[in-house]
């Protein structure tokens, strides 16, 4: 099964779909939108193109487990996701995926500044491994 996991930003969301046996990474991709109800129909439409079956959208909690503000806006787009006709939706614990991504791109040698593009789209990957790793 192809699962598409979701790194949701205020301005760039992350995307990492898995290939079509549900077991790695295949693509990743930033999709850049501020508006919430069009940036629903964008990911909807980038499921359906790639087959998606299952889409896995990252739930920011506090290191103490509570859910803030940012908790709130996933979920709300989870509900955007399923008016849209989107996939199955799995709301999946993201603690620390972008500060991962951020240590794995330096690490690579990634200049902060220049690879913003990228963290969203890593981040979106650590997501995907860890609910791949789950099944």
């Amino acid at each position: 099964m192809r699962v598409m996991a979701i790194d949701y930003g205020d301005v760039r969301t992350g995307v990492a779909v898995s290939d079509a046996l549900g077991m790695i990474a295949g693509e990743t991709f930033t999709v850049t939108e501020r508006n919430p109800e069009a940036l629903a129909q964008k990911l909807t439409d980038a499921a359906r193109e790639r087959g998606a079956e299952r889409l896995v959208l990252g739930l920011p909690r506090n290191m103490d487990g509570t859910e803030g503000e940012r908790a709130e806006k996933s979920r709300a787009l989870a509900g955007l996701l399923r008016s849209c006709g989107a996939p199955e939706v799995v709301l999946w614990d993201e603690r620390r995926t972008t500060v991962d991504a951020h240590r794995i791109l330096r690490e690579n040698g990634k200049k902060e500044r220049k690879h913003k593009n990228l963290v969203d789209a890593v981040a979106a990957a650590l997501i995907l491994e860890g609910y791949l790793g789950s099944l």
